[in-house]
């Protein structure tokens, strides 16, 4: 495909869109601005949930959706829900049996706040609305143990944002359903996406995007499955990745 037909462009945060010290550099932003300025869509595919993304995000100017929580949540141009997908409770009670028989530790996004094993909820699991579930890892052998868990039942979407974690969505709940979501409401197609990542929970919509770019600091396998590969993200490589569709 020709880079001119690109119309949106989904960028993943933490390592991508983010610096290692976790603020938009000057170069990213003037980017953006310029994409926009030229009619594309700039949406913010992020696992993060929208308490935690919003101010930083915030001075980029309105974009019609925002992708939360690997698509765990949609929001509309004035963060107001367009949908939501959580986990069900029967496959959270699976989860936290899973987290104390190996001792892991765990975090959290939930509709009624953050909860990890240093700020535990005090309910029992079912009373809350659990929209990701995660695991951190010191023990890489530990997080091959669950990993492999969890891979093997059908009712989990398994990812990463690291090599050291775990990231667990509704079975089907990723950032490339909801981009294929927020491409219909604007009446285009995935071959008209941009998708730009570095972890294992970018994977989907780089598949299926149009275009599918890894950050020069991604994980292999991202690399290994993008059509293009940019700098990283001390060296604005998400700029690098605008500019790259822009002057084609």
């Amino acid at each position: 495909m020709e880079h001119k037909d690109i119309k949106l462009i989904a960028l993943d945060m933490d390592g991508t869109l983010l610096s290692p010290n976790h603020e938009i550099s000057e170069a990213n932003k003037q980017a953006i601005h310029e994409a926009k300025q030229k009619g594309i869509h700039v949406v913010i595919s992020t696992g993060r949930s929208l308490p935690n993304c919003k101010e930083v995000i915030e001075p980029l100017g309105e974009s019609a959706y925002l992708i939360t929580i690997n698509g765990g949540e949609i929001y509309d141009e004035g963060f107001n829900l367009v949908e939501r997908n959580p986990l069900s409770g029967k496959d959270v009670r699976h989860l936290w049996d899973l987290t104390n028989k190996h001792n892991a530790f765990f975090w959290s996004s939930t509709v009624e706040g953050r909860f990890n094993s240093h700020e535990p909820f005090e309910k029992e699991v079912e009373d809350y609305e659990w929209l990701k579930y995660g695991f951190e890892f010191e023990d890489p052998e530990l997080r091959e143990t669950i990993l492999s868990e969890l891979e093997n039942n059908d009712a989990f979407e398994v990812t990463n944002s690291s090599p050291t974690n775990i990231e667990v969505n509704p079975a089907g709940i990723n950032k490339a359903t909801a981009l294929r979501k927020v491409t219909d409401w604007l009446d285009l197609t995935m071959d008209q996406v941009m998708a730009v990542g570095d972890s294992v929970n970018d994977l989907a919509m780089i598949r299926e995007a149009g275009y599918g770019v890894a950050m020069g600091n991604a994980q292999d396998i991202v690399k290994q499955e993008a059509q293009w590969v940019t700098s990283t993200n001390k060296e604005d490589g998400v700029a690098k990745a605008i500019e790259h569709v822009l002057n084609q």
